[in-house]
């Protein structure tokens, strides 16, 4: 569970609801500085991943924003904010949220470009977005998400919340959670316990429970990815449980795709060192 630095845009940036053919999405909105760049004109998408929501990029919005891309994070479908059926799993089949994505960004793209962000789970809806329509999309960039199923020990741990999810209601499956010691990436400051077990609650059951399924079992579909001719890029912390590190690397060769590694991060670098991953993600941009 991603842990951001507060539940509070920055200055930059506004809450809103972004309106799409295929619904309204709760979205962080920041704008670059009125100042013209030869960037104005672009944006930036960021998907958040499972349990998470918007504000795991938090802290990438101002440092984005000025280097002049408009900068956009949205909850999915049934994530925190975002509205979404809480007992039809059909709802959040990958090719619903991948067609999710591309009505948000046919929403932006009046303004030019789009550049794709997925973080984890976000990254692997992306990419399914991306096989669906390459069109949209400037390049993508995929965090810590690797190139099919999480590793043995994490499929076993979201089987397990999803046990508890048949089985119990969300109030009592996060006191569950509470219960069990915190997976690494939380051992951090950050956003108040209270804000996290708002965003908790707020959550689609169905929701959970699909996306769940998807990490546990999504196939390795790198080769059809590495045939669509956008510029891609692989960011990941030094350390992942999630998808192993050299997993992450030789995906980045399959792909021919750039690659950074954010030391001393973990699964979530944009919250673990969300400076050093701005930039990083800024360099790639200006670079294309």
């Amino acid at each position: 569970m991603s842990r951001p630095p507060t539940f509070t845009p920055p200055p930059c940036a506004r809450a809103r609801q972004l309106r799409t053919e295929r619904g309204t999405f709760a979205a962080l909105d920041a704008h670059p500085n009125p100042t013209p760049t030869e960037h104005a004109s672009h944006t930036v998408l960021l998907l958040p991943g499972y349990t998470g929501s918007k504000e795991d990029f938090i802290a990438l919005l101002e440092p984005i924003s000025a280097a002049g891309y408009r900068c956009v994070a949205v909850d999915g479908r049934g994530q925190y904010e975002s509205e979404g059926p809480r007992d039809d799993v059909s709802a959040y089949a990958q090719q619903e949220l991948a067609r999710d994505v591309l009505a948000q960004t046919a929403a932006l793209r009046a303004d030019g470009p789009v550049h794709l962000v997925g973080h984890s789970l976000g990254g692997q809806i992306a990419r399914a977005a991306v096989l669906l329509d390459a069109a949209p999309f400037a390049s993508l960039t995929l965090i810590s998400s690797g190139p099919g199923r999480i590793s043995p020990s994490q499929q076993e741990r979201v089987k397990l919340l999803g046990d508890a999810l048949a089985a119990m209601d969300l109030a009592e499956v996060w006191e569950a959670i509470q219960a069990m010691e915190p997976p690494e990436e939380t051992d951090t400051n950050g956003g108040s316990d209270d804000d996290l077990r708002t965003r908790w609650l707020r959550n689609s059951p169905a929701q959970l429970a699909a996306t769940g399924q998807q990490l546990r079992t999504e196939p390795d579909r790198v080769a059809e990815l590495a045939a669509v001719p956008i510029p891609k890029h692989v960011l990941s912390g030094e350390h992942d449980d999630t998808w192993p590190v050299p997993l992450l690397d030789e995906m980045a060769l399959r792909l021919k795709a750039r690659r950074t590694v954010i030391a001393g991060a973990d699964h979530s670098p944009n919250t673990d060192r969300p400076a050093v991953t701005a930039e990083a993600l800024i360099r790639f941009w200006d670079d294309l």
